[in-house]
């Protein structure tokens, strides 16, 4: 059997105690608070399978709260976040739901402020791995395993190649890219995974691109 990483024999650095109900839900918190790109005033959090019957014991709601918060899996304020939560006025619910999912570790999280409302689904894969497979509506697959930017824009001829024009520009190589949309000519969505971290300025002009209504990057 072959292995890409180290992290693949002996899994992440970590606070305990599941790989995949505590470091894999705090990837999935933390992939929530990028996306959506600021602190939000409330949460809620759907716990489904696996997730919704033992994330007590196993500290999943404290995973995902604290990947809400912007910490990492390793991070060791984790362990406090329901309080450090109440001490930045993040208002959080927990839902378990008693419908099926796909995977048995599945959390559907909601954030939102004043300006805006954001949804995404997410799974733990195991060994502290997460992949977003739904946001906002649209069907995606999104590990956070290599840097990547989230790319909202219209349907229209010439906004893929107007993004990446400028990462081709930059020499920038796209690892691998997604393209969705709802409803012809409505919003689009591009995924795109690159082999290193955009820089800001690129990303000033990947949001100046004709079409573009977001650009968001997805840290490792």
């Amino acid at each position: 059997m072959k292995f890409r990483s180290v992290f693949d024999v002996i899994g992440p650095v970590m606070i305990g105690p599941s790989s995949s109900h505590t470091a894999g839900a705090a990837r999935i918190g933390k992939m929530a608070r990028e996306l959506f790109g600021r602190k939000p005033e409330w949460a809620k959090i759907h716990l489904y399978g696996s997730f919704a019957k033992t994330y007590q014991g196993h500290g999943t709601d404290v995973a995902l709260i604290g990947g809400i918060l912007g910490f990492d899996t390793y991070d060791e304020r984790i362990r406090d976040a329901r309080t450090l939560a109440q001490d930045e006025n993040v208002d959080i619910e927990i839902i378990e739901e008693d419908g099926s999912s796909e995977h048995p570790n599945t959390a559907r999280i909601e954030l939102g402020d004043e300006e805006s409302t954001f949804e995404l689904v997410g799974i733990s894969i195991g060994g502290g791995k997460a992949e977003i497979t739904e946001l906002n509506g649209f069907e995606l697959r999104l590990s956070g395993s290599s840097p990547a930017i989230l790319v909202m824009h219209n349907d229209r001829f010439g906004a893929i190649a107007s993004v990446t024009n400028v990462l081709a520009d930059y020499k920038i190589n796209i690892g691998h890219m997604e393209v969705s949309r709802r409803e012809e000519g409505k919003e689009a969505m591009m995924v795109i995974e690159t082999d290193e971290k955009i820089p800001n300025d690129v990303m000033d002009q990947l949001n100046d691109c004709d079409h573009i209504l977001q650009v968001v990057t997805i840290s490792e």
